[in-house]
């Protein structure tokens, strides 16, 4: 316990800036200083970035900016009492005191069990009332070493508005905090007048998992037995995880979910009426959340945790319900591509496989299927292993890339209906595949059948029926009408705007085929896997099958958006290679890791490097990527392969200017973003000194 503070890691009536910024970056050289962290930058952006995620402020003057980072060397807490007062976010006004938890990348449970438990000190007043009279930085290390030493805490005591009850708290292990209420005891005034009191279960949960979880946890079990509720609380945080008795939660009158993350196991909760919240709301509101909790387990109508068996209901109360329209849509849509991907990529590579063991003229008329029909491995055709194992890759593949739109489409329909929009989505996606319609008809379809499936899902029903509706009713009604729909009316004109696209794109030569690279490749490198790279993929992908030795124009696109994607982890692995002090300890890390993510056409190893300085990183990989792109559209480059990068080189046509257009990228990205990293800073401001500045931006 000791090693985790020392005297050289507080600071006491501190004046470290007027903003949060300023607050992170000097207790990150704290913590540098005392030897406990490799290098400042690195803890600083990891700490940075967790604190633009979520405001680490909480009420009564408590900050607690914390991450998980590679430059952590051992986990440490360091301390500041701030004058003046800085704004962390917290609804009742800026913070006074700062605790800066820092822990390595692998930390083990015993080292976040006591960050976590630090965290929970904060959140009582005479623990934080000590740290404000203490006058000395040993005082300080006293009373976080008396926090963290494994003592039981006494209970929360009732305020005299509260009801009158045993009041007892309870660990229930690692990962479950309980509370029982006040039993019934009457008030004054209520003698004679007794009721059980209401049940509800809770999970929180942060990104990191050290602090917030367990803050949200004790705040909510304090509210609770304020107001004499029985809670039992999930802490799924960053050490073990205990779950909840299913006894516990089957009584229980409702559940709270205050979390930044997706809950592990939420079909434990199927039925309950819920209240869903951010993870900090647990700390500040954890009254008013225990109070939504109770009118929700009375409200016949209030939103329940869906259900996920194939006996119950397909209700779909959706919980982004405050979500934006283009946030669901966007969600839903790459849902769709992000299932069709490994049919794609596996039916691809196949393909590809094939025509290296067996020549393009397997791909003629029904060469393969003729092979397959007529030989055996005992009976070789002309006694040539490789053209009948060859001829077994192609069929595979072909049958794989076969799903490509049913599965675009049932998975579509997935995101918007949950399981039972699967059935109608393939039927509808397998519809358009019979019309001609592609693609563009698969988007159609599952949207369509998602949205039948969801409306028929919340019919109220006799409960006899409801075992029967999501594997007869909502399948056979929504692929009538999504299906219908497309069969009758749209998948026609579907069809023909998707002939006209490609032959428009078979078309394109010259200047307006290398215009068509650079779009591609700019949207390849715009959100780095986003959905605009999705949708560039995606398109690519949709158009694979159709190319042939006469009609390359499909494959020429295939080999742009994968060398395009290509581009920005290569170009950061080499940025960080080009100019090691301009990027942290866990950047060239990651850089490390970029070179092999860039070869794979993995485009997301850039990820990490744009949400740390997005408006140098990305324009600059634009920049490379769309060289890239204008490249191997005018060196007619093709690729017969959907994934893999350079190691699918054997379906790459004219792979050495593959390799080409990808290094003129590589190192336009990598130079563009380490020229911007040296001169493209921020004007300095009058509080900041300009070097300063300077420093922080490089």
């Amino acid at each position: 316990m000791t090693t985790l503070i020392n005297t050289d890691l507080v600071l006491l009536d501190a004046d470290l800036g007027t903003d949060t910024t300023s607050v992170i970056r000097h207790l990150a050289e704290l913590v540098a200083k005392t030897g406990r962290a490799a290098e400042v930058e690195g803890l600083f952006a990891d700490a940075l970035a967790r604190e633009q995620k979520t405001a680490t402020g909480v009420p009564g003057g408590i900050a607690i900016p914390h991450c998980r980072s590679e430059a952590v060397l051992e986990p440490t807490l360091a301390m500041a009492r701030l004058a003046p007062a800085v704004d962390f976010g917290a609804k009742d006004g800026p913070a006074d005191i700062v605790f800066f938890i820092a822990a390595p990348a692998g930390a083990d449970n015993a080292h976040l069990k006591l960050l976590s438990k630090l965290a929970r000190s904060l959140i009582k007043k005479d623990f934080t009332a000590a740290l404000r009279a203490a006058k000395t930085p040993a005082e300080i290390v006293a009373l976080v070493d008396g926090a963290l030493a494994d003592k039981p805490q006494p209970a929360a005591t009732a305020t005299a508005a509260a009801p009158v009850g045993s009041g007892e708290s309870s660990v229930g292990g690692p990962g479950v905090v309980g509370h029982r209420g006040a039993g019934g005891v009457p008030n004054a005034g209520e003698v004679g007048q007794t009721s059980a009191p209401k049940r509800l279960v809770a999970v929180t949960a942060c990104p990191t998992g050290i602090a917030h979880t367990y803050m949200a946890a004790d705040s909510l079990v304090l509210a609770a037995q304020e107001a004499g509720v029985d809670l039992q609380v999930e802490t799924q945080g960053s050490g073990a995880v205990t779950p909840l008795d299913p006894a516990v939660i089957a009584a229980a009158d409702a559940v709270i979910f205050a979390v930044d993350v997706d809950v592990r196991g939420k079909e434990r909760f199927a039925g309950k009426p819920v209240v869903n919240a951010p993870v900090k709301r647990g700390i500040d509101e954890p009254a008013k959340m225990i109070q939504e909790a109770l009118a929700a387990a009375d409200d016949p109508h209030a939103h329940r945790v869906p259900h996920f068996g194939a006996e119950e209901t397909a209700e779909h109360n959706a919980e982004v319900s405050s979500e934006h329209l283009g946030t669901k849509i966007k969600k839903v849509l790459l849902t769709g591509v992000s299932y069709m991907i490994p049919f794609v990529a596996g039916g691809g590579l196949l393909i590809a496989l094939g025509f290296l063991l067996a020549g393009y003229s397997i791909a003629l008329g029904t060469t393969a299927d003729d092979i397959l029909g007529n030989n055996t491995l005992l009976n070789l055709p002309d006694g040539n292993l490789a053209l009948y194992l060859g001829a077994v890759a192609f069929k595979i593949g072909g049958l794989s890339m076969g799903f490509l739109v049913p599965a675009l489409a049932g998975y579509i329909a997935f995101g918007i209906a949950d399981r039972p929009g699967i059935a109608p989505g393939f039927t509808a996606g397998a519809v358009a595949v019979f019309m001609g319609a592609g693609f563009l008809g698969g988007l159609v379809g599952g949207i369509l059948a998602g949205l039948a499936a969801y409306w028929i899902g919340s019919w109220k029903v006799p409960r006899w029926l409801r075992g029967l509706m999501p594997v007869v009713i909502i399948p056979l009604l929504g692929s009538i009408i999504a299906s219908g729909a497309m069969l009758l009316f749209l998948g026609g004109p579907i069809a023909a705007l998707t002939n006209g696209l490609n032959h428009w794109l078979t078309g394109m030569s010259g200047a307006s085929a290398v215009v068509l690279g650079i779009i591609l490749g700019l949207m390849m490198c715009f959100d780095l896997g986003g959905p605009v790279n999705k949708v560039a993929y995606a398109f690519a992908v949709a158009g694979l099958g159709a190319g042939t030795a006469v009609n390359q124009a499909p494959w020429q696109i295939m080999a742009t958006v994968m060398a395009a994607g290509m581009v920005p982890p290569l170009a950061m692995a080499l940025a960080t290679v080009i100019d090691k002090k301009r990027f942290s300890l866990a950047e060239r890390e990651n850089g490390k890791a970029a070179w092999l993510l860039g070869a794979s056409f993995i485009t997301e190893g850039a990820i990490p490097f744009a949400a740390a300085d997005p408006l140098r990183v990305i324009p600059s990989m634009m920049l490379g990527g769309a060289v890239t792109g204008a490249m191997t559209m005018a060196f007619h480059v093709t690729s017969q392969a959907p994934h893999g990068g350079i190691f699918v080189f054997f379906a790459i046509g004219s792979v050495g200017m593959f390799i080409l257009s990808i290094l003129v990228g590589t190192v336009i990205g990598g130079f563009s973003v380490v020229a911007l990293k040296r001169w493209a800073v921020r004007k300095p401001v009058d509080t900041v000194a300009p070097q300063q500045l300077v420093a922080q931006n490089s």
